[in-house]
């Protein structure tokens, strides 16, 4: 692991006082600006904090951030995602003017020209970020066959055919993190599965890494929360796993939609899952 992480620079918190309260806590360096650090990422984009005070542009900061602190992703470690075009003329539309004001133009640092177009490449934009929990996550829709271990069977739950259940799939794509936008990402290993309640799944994991979240999680063990009488993404004892779902309520949610891979599939495919302790 640690020559793959080699290629790539690592993931590391957002440290940027601008950024901290952007939809992504992990960047990485160098960003856009070609800055080393954060440290020297912070000295270059405070010359903007006028601006953002002023609110020349509801996206500024956003774009200001994607440039500066740009988000860390797990298919993405070499080259990092770049803001898209209409954000940087969004941004630029709105406080150029002010800027003209006081005899400057926007930067060519930040140019907008050579950044993606949505449509025909990769790029982030806050429509393409989701901040609450998604529908499609609340309501289950399944399509992979899955056992789950059982309680002695309550009475009540005898009309659930709790035995057979089916789970959609989900590719562990750069899109579906970007469009999801997990609130928690983890390494762990599953100790068990068992039933809450008719239906209710708990999946107990032991947390071996924490590679993003947005409420404090222990590495130890702690419970996943499925709000189904089905198991989906289906876990079994034993695996050691990357799971990205939701918090809700200080709960880890396992629901219909989040993404779970085992661990060793992520190093053979060469997806370069760097920690910072």
């Amino acid at each position: 692991l640690g020559s793959q992480c080699a290629l790539g620079a690592p993931c590391e918190a957002v440290r940027i006082p601008m950024c901290r309260h952007m939809p992504w806590n992990i960047t990485r360096m160098p960003n856009h600006l070609h800055h080393s650090t954060q440290e020297n990422a912070v000295l270059a984009i405070e010359q903007y904090q006028e601006l953002v005070d002023i609110g020349c542009s509801p996206v500024l900061s956003f774009f200001l951030c994607a440039m500066y602190a740009p988000i860390c992703t797990l298919e993405f470690l070499h080259d990092p995602i770049k803001p898209c075009k209409s954000l940087c003329q969004r941004a630029r539309d709105g406080c150029e003017p002010i800027m003209n004001r006081y005899n400057h133009s926007w930067p060519e640092s930040l140019a907008c020209d050579e950044l993606p177009v949505y449509d025909r490449g990769v790029c982030i934009s806050p429509e393409a970020i989701v901040t609450d929990l998604p529908e499609d996550a609340k309501w289950m829709d399944f399509t992979e066959d899955v056992m789950v271990q059982e309680r002695p069977q309550d009475p009540e739950c005898k009309h659930l055919h709790q035995n057979r259940c089916k789970c959609k799939k989900m590719k562990p794509t750069l899109a579906t993190y970007l469009i999801k936008n997990y609130s928690y990402i983890i390494h762990a290993k599953v100790k068990g599965v068992e039933r809450g309640s008719c239906s209710e799944v708990i999946t107990m994991v032991e947390v071996k890494e924490v590679l993003k979240s947005s409420t404090s999680i222990p590495r130890s063990r702690v419970p996943l929360f499925t709000n189904s009488s089905c198991q989906c993404p289906p876990l079994l004892p034993n695996q050691d796993v990357l799971i990205m779902c939701y918090e809700w309520r200080s709960r880890l949610m396992l629901l219909d939609g989040c993404l779970v891979e085992k661990w060793k599939d992520q190093l053979n495919k060469r997806v370069k899952v760097c920690i910072i302790n």
